[in-house]
């Protein structure tokens, strides 16, 4: 697990992916300090990781990357960390589009082709 301070290739995330799921690697994006966590069995590890590095709660978000596919396919919205029924969020997706272009936009700065 790690918080990426500098941006990395999708080779290397695509090396990333294969020590864990394969085709997939899960991550939690802190959409407020533009912060990116990656690389463990569980969204809530990457959640920990963050909270105990001074996150809070109400701004991560998870989601797994694709280092294989581009567009709509690269990113999927889904993980039970994002069931939040008190924050407008009742499902594991997220719902809100202004979130996703948040995590879309953190990506964008820390996955570089």
């Amino acid at each position: 697990m790690l918080i990426l301070k500098s941006p990395i290739s999708r080779s290397t995330l695509k090396d990333y992916a294969a020590n864990t799921f394969g085709d997939m690697i899960k991550c939690v994006a802190d959409v407020d300090e533009e912060l990116l966590a990656i690389d463990a069995d569980l969204h809530a590890d990457l959640e920990r990781l963050l909270l105990e590095n001074g996150s809070q709660q109400t701004s991560l978000w998870g989601f797994n990357l694709y280092p294989d596919e581009t567009g709509d396919d690269f990113i999927e919205y889904d993980s039970l960390i994002n069931i939040r029924s008190w924050q407008g969020n009742p499902s594991r997706d997220v719902l809100d589009q202004e979130v996703k272009d948040k995590i879309a936009s953190i990506v964008d700065k820390f996955i570089t082709e």
